[in-house]
Order: structure tokens, then C-alpha cells, then sequence
């Protein structure tokens, strides 16, 4: 890839891979590669999954951040140490062996990363921590699943509030203690990686952000979908827009 003269900063976005017959295929949602291109004003890059790996080296020098999506699967729990899956099917290895090391090795680049969903519990495992499989089954915990039998409007409108913990960057980004996010998750953080910290927490405990406890660079966990027409929720845009942002200021160094 030829970098010199491009006008907008490049954001790489790791595929999952899925069987579609009896073929993989390597997909994004659009609603992520939209976000990215109007809200952040980046060049969408999508990343195939592929076995083995694509050199980290060779994404992370074209790219000038990175954007960890939601996905039907689940982060393979051998990963963090968790019991065997009841649905194996939902698992992704060949996302998971792609996203986990690119993670850490973008973080230790300083690359803007924006985590969302699966993408939240991918950043938690790569740094050390673990997930709950089951969300709903731990006690004190509500169900935070959509009921698929309702309209994607419904599935993805608002679920429920969440507390934003002040000093953290999701404080900074959207300058309030409280929002409504929606709410499409069946897992979640259970041990917290030592080295992110809590931004936000839904009202039954179950963390729904987190950044970085020593900020480097940006770096931001959401649990909730604020890729979903993001041009309609206020927070939503102000977290693309801070992306943007930051890596647009990461290309900038760059050049």
C-alpha cells in the first residue's frame, strides 16, 4: 500500500470469518465501516482473518488506528482460562488469533483503538482479564441480550443508563455522569485486566467501558453498539468523533 499523498487517515478493521455454505467468507457490518468513514472521517481498511495470521507488522505500518467490532461469535474462552463453550459454533479462532495480538501490539505502538462489543471483551482478554460466558446466570446480573424477534430499531434502541465514572476517557469524551446505551451482549467482563480501568457500569454492575489506567494513546472499550446510527445519538458521535480525532492526529505524526 502506497501512503504518500493520501488525504484521510486509515482505519483497519479485523473480519470475522464465517461460513457462508460451505465457504469462508471475511465480514464487516456496514454499520461499523459507515461510523468509521462519516463519523470518524477515515478510510475504512477492512483485515482478513486468515490462518495463519497476516504479519502484524504489515497491517499496523499502513494503518492509523484500529477498530475492534461486535460479532455473533465469542472470543474463544481457552483464551482466558474459561470452561469449554456450550455452543463451540459461535466461536471465531481465526478472528480471535488475528485480533488478540494485534491489540496488544497496537497498544504498545500508542495506535487509537476503539473496542466495541465482542471487540470490549476481546481488548479485556488480551490484556489479561477474563469474561463471563453467561451474563444473565450470574446472580445480581440482568439479562442484557435484544430479543431478536423484535426490529432492529427496537433491538438496538435504547436499553438502559449507564454511570460514567469520572477520570476516565469516556468522562472526557461525553461530558456527562449518564447515558442510555442499548444493550445486544450475552457475555462480559468478569476480571478486569490490571492495566484498563472502569469508565462506565450499567445500574445492575456489569462493567460497559474502559479505557486505559495510564493513558498512552486513545483507548476505549465499549460494551454497548455505538456504531448504530451514530449520527443520532450525541454520545455516539462524540466517540467517533474523538477518534477521528485522535487518529487523525496519529497520522499527522506519522507523516
Amino acid at each position: 500500500m502506497n501512503r504518500a499523498g493520501r488525504s484521510a487517515p486509515i482505519v483497519g478493521i479485523p473480519c470475522d470469518r464465517r461460513l457462508v455454505g460451505n465457504h469462508p467468507f471475511h465480514r464487516v457490518g456496514e454499520k461499523y465501516i459507515n461510523a468509521v468513514r462519516d463519523g470518524s472521517g477515515a478510510l475504512p481498511f477492512l483485515i482478513p482473518s486468515l490462518t495463519p495470521a497476516l504479519p502484524i507488522d504489515d497491517i499496523l505500518n499502513n494503518v492509523d488506528g484500529l477498530l475492534f467490532t461486535g460479532s455473533v461469535s465469542n472470543v474463544a474462552p481457552h483464551f482466558y482460562g474459561g470452561h469449554e463453550p456450550r455452543r463451540p459454533e459461535l466461536m471465531d479462532l481465526a478472528r480471535d488469533e488475528t485480533t488478540l495480538p494485534l491489540m496488544r501490539a497496537g497498544l504498545a505502538r500508542g495506535l487509537p483503538m476503539l473496542c466495541i462489543c465482542r471487540g470490549f471483551q476481546e481488548l479485556n482478554v488480551a490484556l489479561g482479564g477474563t469474561l463471563h460466558q453467561h451474563l444473565s446466570e450470574v446472580p445480581g446480573f440482568q439479562d442484557h441480550r435484544e430479543d431478536e424477534d423484535d426490529p432492529l430499531d427496537v433491538q438496538y434502541g435504547p436499553s438502559h443508563p449507564v454511570e460514567i465514572l469520572e477520570g476516565g476517557l469516556l468522562a472526557k469524551i461525553a461530558g456527562a455522569r449518564s447515558a442510555m446505551v442499548n444493550s445486544l451482549h450475552s457475555q462480559g467482563i468478569d476480571r478486569l485486566a490490571t492495566t484498563l480501568r472502569i469508565d462506565a457500569v450499567a445500574p445492575d454492575g456489569p462493567i460497559e467501558a474502559i479505557s486505559l489506567t495510564e493513558p498512552t494513546s486513545f483507548l476505549l472499550g465499549a460494551q454497548w453498539h455505538p456504531e448504530w446510527k451514530f449520527a443520532a445519538n450525541p454520545l455516539s458521535v462524540a466517540i467517533f468523533r474523538a477518534f477521528g480525532t485522535a487518529i487523525a492526529e496519529r497520522a499527522a505524526a506519522r507523516a
